[in-house]
């Protein structure tokens, strides 16, 4: 892993702390069960799979950011951060 890439430095202590604890919008978050329980039953039509598919796409970046946001915060000392 490239530090200079993967740290979040232009952000402070409490913005990282934020990023690593936030989630879906709720809204959000309730559309993807709702499509991923359709997939699972098999009757997604094909505007609900491409919206399925930006769902999680917006998911793994959210996760990725978190992701970083948590490193950065260790690299920085913060031990609250596991």
């Amino acid at each position: 892993m490239n530090g200079d890439v993967e740290v979040l430095t232009c952000l402070n202590n409490d913005e990282l702390n934020a990023l690593a604890e936030s989630n879906l919008a709720p809204s959000s978050q309730v559309r993807l069960e709702e499509l991923l329980a359709l997939n699972t039953e098999s009757r997604l039509a094909a505007e609900e799979s491409d919206e399925l598919d930006k769902l999680l796409a917006t998911v793994d970046h959210l996760n990725i950011l978190k992701a970083r946001a948590r490193f950065t915060l260790r690299q920085q000392g913060d031990t609250t951060q596991q």
